[in-house]
């Protein structure tokens, strides 16, 4: 079941790469990220998490910015 989750973070990760406009990138691969670290917490493996939860930060961070 566990491995299923990576999986599902896979996919959606990679998913992201064909989104069209920056909006929607930015939320799939938080999406995906979101899951990745839940995969982290299920396994449990520290540097999955810590890596994800950065990541979620760098995204929330860049999208409030001001262009």
């Amino acid at each position: 079941m566990i491995d299923w989750l990576g999986w599902l973070a896979t996919a959606v990760f990679t998913a992201s790469y064909f989104c069209k406009g920056e909006k929607a990138l930015r939320r799939v691969q938080m999406i995906g990220a979101s899951i990745w670290m839940a995969y982290g917490v299920l396994l449990p493996a520290r540097p999955v998490i810590v890596a994800n939860v950065l990541g979620i930060g760098a995204l929330v961070w860049t999208s409030r910015r001001p262009r």
